[in-house]
């Protein structure tokens, strides 16, 4: 059974803050998934992220696209590697894959957050590291010629991740 969450003043930020990015993203309103395996939940605006892709037959997330290129993917997976946020984010800064570049990381103690480039698109991503060794993420990736238009949204969707 889940005990009922209670909200801190972090929550409250990212709920305003996410209003606030609602209202001024022309009618977009805001949309709540939730992940039944992992428990996931990340809150956008599914004016934008509109086409849903198919849940994975394994059911660790889903994904949504967006008209002009954009996409939104919420997952979770086990952390066998028992990764640490900092351990994953210097393994992804000394990354050798061609097109990707590491331009913003931060970590705290269960959470890390990465930007920068992969393939000529921008991507946003934070993960959050559960005490019941999930590592739940979410990932927004969009064209970068669209960065006036998706800058303002990803920190209030990257920052809606929860977790039991």
């Amino acid at each position: 059974m889940q005990r009922p969450r209670r909200f801190g003043w972090s929550s409250l930020a990212a709920i305003l803050s996410l209003s606030t990015i609602m209202t001024t993203a022309a009618t977009a309103k805001p949309f709540t998934y939730v992940n039944a395996r992992f428990g996931q939940s990340c809150t956008f605006p599914d004016e934008i992220f509109d086409r849903p892709m198919p849940e994975p037959e394994n059911g660790d997330g889903q994904q949504w696209l967006s008209a002009d290129g954009a996409s939104l993917t919420c997952s979770g997976i086990y952390n066998v590697d028992n990764d640490t946020p900092q351990g994953f984010v210097a393994q992804e800064k000394a990354s050798t894959e061609p097109g990707y570049k590491i331009t913003c990381s931060k970590t705290g103690k269960n959470w890390a957050l990465l930007s920068g480039t992969k393939e000529g698109r921008i991507f946003y991503e934070r993960r959050l590291f559960g005490k019941d060794d999930v590592i739940r993420t979410v990932w927004i990736e969009y064209p970068a010629a669209l960065k006036t238009k998706y800058d303002p949204l990803v920190a209030s969707v990257a920052n809606s991740l929860r977790g039991p």
